[in-house]
């Protein structure tokens, strides 16, 4: 009885995929984040205030 190959990538062709990938992510990589986006991104980092969130929460919360 023969036995069934199972399908897939032999290891050459499986390392020459890891290889582009690496080399596209690499370039990725190098290109950095616009300014928009880092200037997004420090501007999520810094709370703010919330007026709707200031003390109301407390009452709510406090059974008055």
């Amino acid at each position: 009885m023969k036995e069934k190959k199972q399908g897939g990538l032999n290891a050459e062709i499986q390392s020459r995929i890891g290889h582009q990938l690496r080399a596209m992510y690499d370039d990725v990589v190098r290109q950095g984040v616009p300014d928009r986006f880092a200037e997004l991104i420090r501007k999520l980092d810094v709370p703010e205030a919330n007026p709707q969130l200031g003390n109301a929460g407390d009452k709510n919360n406090g059974g008055e």
